[in-house]
């Protein structure tokens, strides 16, 4: 059985279908080969979910004694919504519409090759 150390972002202020798009991309790639995907992607949550492998780095570093990053790989990564923030937008005649904020939590789970 291989170990395993995940990382977890909770809360995140985007639309879980939005980040799913930059999950997808990188799911069950070497943690290099991740890193360098994200680096070059144009999404508002890739900064989020670059920050968060780096934690799930760090966190096998220092839990499995991990010497180097390139023996890591993404194992499973989810994305689920959070709570939605309701807000209102006026609408005619007096009236208001209501607006979802959505939120998302991101697990990324990391293991050794």
């Amino acid at each position: 059985m291989t170990a395993e150390v995940s990382a977890k972002l909770r809360f995140y202020r985007a639309a879980p279908r939005k980040v799913r798009l930059v999950a997808d991309l990188i799911r069950g790639k070497s943690v290099i080969k991740a890193k360098e995907q994200l680096a070059f992607l144009d999404k508002k949550s890739t900064e989020a979910v670059a920050k968060l492998l780096t934690s799930a780095v760090s966190n096998a570093k220092h839990n499995l004694k991990v010497k180097d990053e390139s023996s890591l790989f993404i194992k499973k990564i989810t994305v689920d919504s959070g709570p939605a923030y309701k807000r209102f937008r006026p609408a005619s005649r007096g009236s208001a519409h209501q607006i979802k904020k959505r939120t998302s939590h991101i697990t990324i789970t990391v293991a050794e090759k």
